[in-house]
């Protein structure tokens, strides 16, 4: 004879359905006990003991007299306290990656609509040093700040121009800091000078619209990846 499964644990799937696949985010809380009762139409004891399931399972967390709340993922969790970190540590590295993204993108979409051939050449340039620069960091680090801000040139805005000029020692500064952290894995030099190259051959091309695409997925993607080796970082100390 086949064990009938236990309301509470047939409870728990519906919950886990209805709210835990995708309806709700880590960190947001469930209805309450009386709404979910009477949503499944079930006591409140059933609910309870539901609930108390679902919080074994680590699906979600009971704060005493605050309600239930999706758990959010350990790794998820940490990550969040790395970026908090690394905003308090290096606040100006991550505004001014902000405020390149908000700038490059629209340079990019800008630069591919009235490049130069004069305006190609300095980019071409900027890439070769880039391509040379795998032993010589100072090379790099120069090569990559005059290909952003030959994207700027580009424009031919001149106040996008100044102001780009302006900030040229935050961004030598942010492009210092991120470079330290994504060459620490040596397969990213070749990850990082494609996708230079790819934003090049889009702005040379005239596609705009790519271009831009391209320079917010390579700026979103520079500081993820600042994070996330600042998290891998801190894994190894702890098992040291």
């Amino acid at each position: 004879m086949v064990e009938r499964k236990k309301t509470y644990l047939v409870l728990v799937d519906k919950m886990t359905e209805c709210y835990l696949a995708g309806n709700l985010k880590p960190g947001e809380r469930l209805p309450s006990e009386r709404e979910l009762a009477g949503q499944f139409n079930v006591s409140r004891t059933t609910i309870r003991e539901a609930l108390r399931a679902m919080e074994l399972n680590g699906l979600i967390e009971i704060r005493h007299g605050g309600g239930s709340y999706v758990k959010v993922p350990a790794f998820q969790s940490r990550k969040e306290e790395i970026i908090t970190a690394v905003k308090s540590e290096n606040p100006l590295v991550y505004e001014m990656l902000e405020l390149r993204r908000a700038l490059e993108v629209e340079a990019a979409y800008l630069a591919a609509k009235r490049v130069t051939s004069t305006d190609l050449e300095k980019l071409s340039t900027a890439l070769n040093d880039m391509a040379l620069s795998k032993q010589n960091p100072e090379l790099g680090l120069k090569a990559d700040l005059d290909f952003h801000i030959g994207i700027a040139e580009a424009t031919h805005n001149s106040i996008f121009i100044e102001l780009m000029d302006t900030l040229r020692g935050h961004m030598e500064d942010t492009i210092k800091a991120t470079q330290n952290h994504r060459f620490m894995d040596p397969s990213r030099y070749v990850d990082t000078m494609e996708e230079h190259k790819e934003i090049y051959l889009t702005i040379a091309s005239g596609h705009a619209s790519r271009a831009k695409e391209l320079m917010e997925e390579h700026i979103t993607k520079v500081r993820e990846e600042l994070v996330e080796s600042m998290v891998v970082g801190i894994g190894r100390s702890d098992v040291e």
